[in-house]
């Protein structure tokens, strides 16, 4: 088992930046591919981004390509999301997630279904 603890959710103006953390306990941190997703009101669940076990491997969703950045430090147990030049559209909760499941592909871990495990998810309001 692995428990994810999310922080760093906040209200923040558009164009803004915000940092998102996730910290693991239990089990092996560096043998777990993370993944970040996220809910607006109303809507489904979406995939966020997603970085593979060493870090080396990213892949993100076209709608926060190039505005978002995932990253890990396994020595903390940490994964990260930096969210730069918000937009309102980005408001959401936040979840991040860990799979123990292993791909080919970053493509396959967009999917909610590859992964075990998932935090309570911290909210991030970004106003116009």
């Amino acid at each position: 088992q692995v428990q994810l603890v999310e922080s760093g959710g906040a209200l923040v103006q558009a164009g803004g930046s915000l940092s998102l953390s996730c910290t693991a306990s239990g089990r092996s941190f560096s043998s777990t591919t993370m993944g970040w997703f996220r809910q607006a009101p109303g809507k489904e669940r979406e995939f966020v981004a997603t970085i593979s076990r060493s870090g080396g491997s990213t892949y993100y969703a076209d709608s926060v390509k190039g505005r978002f950045t995932i990253s890990r430090d396994n020595a903390k147990n940490t994964v990260y999301l930096q969210m730069n030049s918000l937009k309102p559209e980005d408001t959401a909760v936040y979840y991040c997630a860990g799979s123990i499941f292993s791909y080919s592909s970053s493509r396959y871990y967009t999917e909610q279904g590859k992964y075990n495990f998932w935090g309570q998810g911290t909210q991030v309001t970004v106003s116009s």
